[in-house]
């Protein structure tokens, strides 16, 4: 399917971060199964109500794994896609840069999350490096505010209750509508609106294919399935296994 593809849309999940020692956020040991709570924290109105909220996040992120992370096989295979003149766009739920890291065009990627390497003012948008953010935490600032505004800031990711980028929604659709072949990765595809490109491209006549360790919500929908470990399965599924 690749080898006869021309226009491939890839959808990548938290799942191809694991092996790079990010944990997942809804799979068996994933962040939010094993604890509940953390799911309900990581909404827009908790974070803007409870001082607390806050405090403990930028504590949590000095200590991120996010930071020493490093792309896995799994990134690196998603570049033969580029190399081979087939990757039309890679849409990421991640906000952890691994792909921009692995050497993906930027220019090609939609991050639908944000991003964690960067802090956003919730005022006035300002925005700027999070390890700008992250030495004002650790000069002892617990909860620094906007050095513009005064307003809060936050990592400049999508949280829950927090709108997406509508541009980023535009171009996700547009590519759903122009693939002939979407490769699904690591992902459960429980999370809309962005889980709404798999059966919008398979309507519009392109190929489907799931890759994740455990099922997904679209399994009906897809034209393989393969249940393995992405970061071993994926450079042979792109033609990257032999560059």
């Amino acid at each position: 399917m690749v080898d006869e593809a021309e226009r491939v849309l890839v959808l990548t999940g938290a799942g191809i971060s694991t092996d790079s020692r990010i944990p997942d956020f809804r799979g068996p040991n994933g962040v939010w199964t094993r604890n509940p709570g953390a799911e309900k924290k990581a909404t827009l109105q908790n974070y803007v109500a409870d001082p607390e909220v806050r405090r403990q996040s930028w504590l949590n992120r000095l200590d991120s794994p996010i930071w020493q992370a490093e792309p896995n096989t799994g990134h690196v295979a998603l570049l033969a896609l580029e190399q081979r003149k087939k990757l039309h766009t890679l849409i990421t739920q991640n906000v952890d840069g691994l792909h921009q890291a692995a050497g993906s065009d930027p220019e090609r990627i939609i991050e639908v999350h944000g991003t964690v390497h960067k802090w956003k003012c919730l005022g006035c948008e300002a925005a700027g490096p999070i390890r700008e953010a992250l030495d004002r935490v650790r000069s002892g600032e617990d909860d620094p505010p906007c050095e513009y505004c005064g307003d809060m800031i936050k990592t400049a990711t999508i949280s829950f209750g927090q709108s997406l980028v509508h541009d980023d929604l535009v171009r996700a659709e547009v590519a759903a509508h122009a693939c002939d072949l979407l490769l699904a990765v690591g992902s459960t595809l429980g999370v809309y609106p962005v889980a709404a490109v798999v059966p919008a491209a398979k309507r519009n006549g392109a190929r489907v294919v799931i890759v994740n360790g455990e099922p997904t919500e679209m399994d009906d929908i897809a034209d393989a399935l393969v249940r393995a470990s992405i970061s071993e399965v994926l450079p042979k599924i792109t033609g990257a296994a032999g560059r």
